[in-house]
């Protein structure tokens, strides 16, 4: 079982940055691949970037491809999400995911996830 704790969100202007951790339990985490997912009101819930266990292999959605930037440090249990950029179309729920075979693309390539962290761009 491995539980996950996101923080980081909160309000940011247009332009603005802010970097989103995910916490991770359990001992056995650098064998999980990670994945950031966002669901804005209304929407389905939207891939934005994966990482190996390692932290060797990305792959970032065109959403965020080129502003956003994934990161893991299996020291600490943490991923990490550094978010440049920022415009109001990104308001949304926020998620980290994680899987111990594999990761992907699709909310259903993954087991686990954390309870997400709001965050709100203003223009």
């Amino acid at each position: 079982q491995v539980q996950l704790v996101e923080s980081g969100g909160g309000l940011v202007q247009a332009g603005g940055s802010l970097r989103l951790s995910c916490a991770a339990s359990g001992r056995t985490f650098s064998s999980y691949g990670m994945g950031w997912f966002r669901q804005a009101p209304g929407k389905e819930r939207e891939f934005l970037a994966g990482i190996s266990g390692s932290g060797s292999n990305t792959y970032y959605a065109h959403s965020g491809r080129g502003r956003f930037t994934i990161s893991r440090d299996n020291a600490k249990n943490t991923i990490y999400l550094q978010m440049n950029s920022l415009k109001p179309e990104d308001t949304a729920v926020y998620y980290c995911a994680a899987d111990p075979t594999d990761w992907g693309s699709e909310p259903h390539d993954y087991e686990y996830w954390g309870q997400g962290t709001q965050v709100t761009v203003s223009s």
